[in-house]
């Protein structure tokens, strides 16, 4: 089991970890030490257990507010995955019936036929007026 030097709030701590945990051990430190740092610049030179205890209650009251919002954003992902999972499984809607008008050919030809008979009689109209 290894052994690892790190410093916090200007004080040096020797910390046995697993093997190959090492690099957790020295983020998690700095993370401790940069907490330290902040009290030791608001308060100034503290005992040790008292300046570990509050630079790890710092530390955890930013876990606990993160944790939070991990929590807040999984939910609004599980919600997000269930209206995708709904409009995935819902059935395609129903075709809509779209008549067209169509106008059957003896109709055509009828309304043709009276179209022209329209026009003979207005040219008959319009020669025995002139005449």
């Amino acid at each position: 089991m290894p052994e690892v030097q790190i410093e916090i709030g200007g004080r040096n701590f020797e910390v046995a970890c697993q093997a190959g945990e090492e690099h957790y051990l020295y983020a998690a430190a700095k993370m401790l030490d940069e907490e330290a740092a902040v009290l030791a610049a608001q308060i100034g030179r503290i005992p040790e257990p008292r300046m570990l205890l509050m630079a790890g209650l710092m530390l955890a009251d930013k876990t606990a507010g993160l944790q939070d919002k991990l929590r807040e954003a999984e939910d609004r992902l599980a919600e997000k995955e269930a209206e995708l999972d709904q409009m995935r499984t819902a059935p395609a809607p129903e075709a809509q019936r779209i008549e067209v008008p169509v106008v059957p050919n003896e109709v055509v030809e009828t309304l043709a036929e009276i179209a022209a008979r329209a026009e003979a009689l207005a040219e008959t109209v319009d020669g025995a007026r002139a005449g």
